[in-house]
């Protein structure tokens, strides 16, 4: 890992905050966080208790909390000032059976998940004795490619970063439940004639049909007032258009944009399915390069806005980016993604069937218990 470092040298940093709000790295050294530990279990173990009795190897995990190490401890437990915790840590946990779990967490302010993927990889390729001297792929800081416009000037309306007051999460933080909700190919099919009056099938993403179907699901088990506004917040990762911005292939920073559909509860319960879906679409397709200078211009203006948080919902798509192929010589992970859910935030992650099945695509949600038992039964 040290010799990584060496290429993506930021990571072991801290950030620091200066004029107008703005997040800067001190390039210190001041290294990264890197646990060894030893479990008494074997991985059919974690299989046999993951996955909330699939059988399948996904959130919940058990004991997922000594799994992945805790930047915030080892930074400033007293302060909580998150800016002087390490930007990255890892922990190799050894199990009974010879195999092993990395579990990480990075700060999303620094890399999106394809950075990581680009990050772990190198290291990847060290362990392995693969690429002894440079990583497969250069990689390239150059955060000034995103800097703000001068002078700043957006030219979109950002909803995202609506400036309302942010309520307390819904629900006992402790009564919160984590179920992963899986989909076959069968089940995206069936979801796809669903919304196929409006959609032509051919053209429907997975991620559109998922997004529209759970923001739906979810805003009708929270039992939200008709009234109040719902958000939906589409995580773009805008590498597609990297060479209209100017972006390198080895570029590690966060490449991440909120593109949001917003409107009533009611008026979205109201809505058909194919109607959702192609407002999940217009707001992913808004995402341009000119939407993306819009973003760091309005930013700016801003003072570093925090994405608003009444009735949101934030949905992501993980499956393509790299977690489970990353190999360290022993071949691809039984499972690679993220490890749990926030209350407001899912991933689409990518499964692993058993016994030679297909893969699935799972969804890891987290709810209220009530709500969650409202939710676990909406077709």
């Amino acid at each position: 890992m040290s010799q990584a470092l060496v290429h993506y040298y930021p990571l072991a940093g801290r950030l620091r905050e200066v004029e107008g709000r703005k997040l800067v790295i001190d390039c210190n050294g001041d290294g990264v966080l890197f646990v060894e530990a030893d479990a008494d279990v074997q991985i059919a173990e974690i299989e046999a208790a993951a996955g909330g009795g699939h059988g399948l190897l996904m959130p919940p995990f058990p004991f997922v909390d000594q799994l992945i190490p805790d930047v915030q401890v080892s930074g400033s437990v007293v302060s909580g000032n998150v800016l002087s915790c390490p930007l990255v840590g890892i922990q190799v946990t050894r199990l009974l059976c010879g195999g092993f779990v990395v579990g990480h967490s990075f700060n999303h302010n620094v890399c999106d998940p394809m950075g990581v993927v680009h990050f772990m990889n190198a290291v990847a390729d060290l362990a392995a004795g693969r690429r002894p001297a440079q990583p497969a792929v250069q990689p390239t800081w150059s955060r000034e490619l995103l800097d703000a416009r001068i002078p700043p000037s957006p030219a979109f309306q950002h909803r995202e970063y609506d400036d309302t007051v942010t309520p307390p999460v819904r629900g006992d933080a402790d009564d919160h439940v984590l179920r992963s909700f899986v989909f076959s190919s069968t089940d995206i099919s069936a979801l796809k004639e669903a919304s196929s009056s409006l959609q032509p099938l051919a053209t429907t993403t997975t991620f559109e049909l998922l997004a529209a179907f759970l923001w739906r699901a979810r805003t009708a088990a929270l039992e939200i007032a008709p009234e109040e506004e719902v958000r939906l917040v589409t995580v773009v990762i805008f590498r597609r258009i990297a060479t209209q911005l100017g972006l390198p292939s080895g570029y590690y920073g966060n490449t991440c944009v909120y593109p949001t559909v917003v409107m009533t509860a009611g008026a979205l319960l109201g809505c058909t399915l194919g109607e959702v879906v192609r407002l999940v679409r217009e707001a992913k397709a808004a995402v341009t390069a000119e939407y993306v200078r819009s973003t760091a211009d309005h930013l700016v203006l801003r003072g570093r806005p925090c994405l608003c948080r009444k009735n949101h919902f934030v949905l992501t798509d993980v499956r393509r980016v790299g977690f489970d192929r990353v190999d360290f010589g022993w071949g691809e992970p039984a499972y690679g993604g993220p490890a749990r859910a926030q209350p407001t935030v899912s991933l689409l992650v990518n499964v692993k069937g058993r016994n030679d099945a297909e893969d699935v695509v799972a969804i890891p949600i987290s709810l209220p218990s009530t709500a969650m038992e409202r939710f676990a039964v909406i077709d």
